[in-house]
């Protein structure tokens, strides 16, 4: 994963339910555990925008139901601190389901907005997000 200019405060921590905001056939997902986070023994950890997670579907077409997957944070309702001083937040926490773990979207299209931060790093998704924030 490539690193990302904004400090994002990691505002999901493991077990939250996320909305998917894609037509992969996914509803509602909830996180069991962020990819590639270091953190101290004993803590909960948390993603923020642009992390890579591994979640399961909780509500959605039934062959998606109970299925494990991999998505990507796009949005946050915790405002997080860009390089240029800007704060930023969303009005609800939205994720993109992905086919492989490489960062290719199982939709085609997005619903609402994207992060930059999201574009930055995973050029897979920026190449089907029609908003960018």
């Amino acid at each position: 994963m490539k690193a990302i200019k904004a400090n994002v405060t990691r505002a999901l921590p493991v077990g939250s339910e996320v909305e998917t905001c894609d037509n992969s056939g996914a509803k509602v997902l909830r996180i069991f555990t962020v990819v590639g986070l270091k953190t101290t023994k004993g803590r909960i950890s948390s993603a923020g925008v642009a992390d890579l997670v591994m979640a399961s579907v909780r509500r959605g077409r039934p062959d998606m139901r109970k299925q494990v997957v991999h998505a990507i944070i796009v949005r946050q309702k915790k405002e997080y601190r860009r390089a240029d001083g800007t704060r930023i937040k969303f009005e609800d926490n939205a994720a993109v389901v992905l086919k492989d773990d490489k960062g290719n979207p199982k939709g085609t299209m997005f619903k609402g907005a994207i992060a930059k931060e999201v574009t930055e790093r995973w050029p897979g998704v920026a190449k089907i997000a029609s908003i960018v924030v």
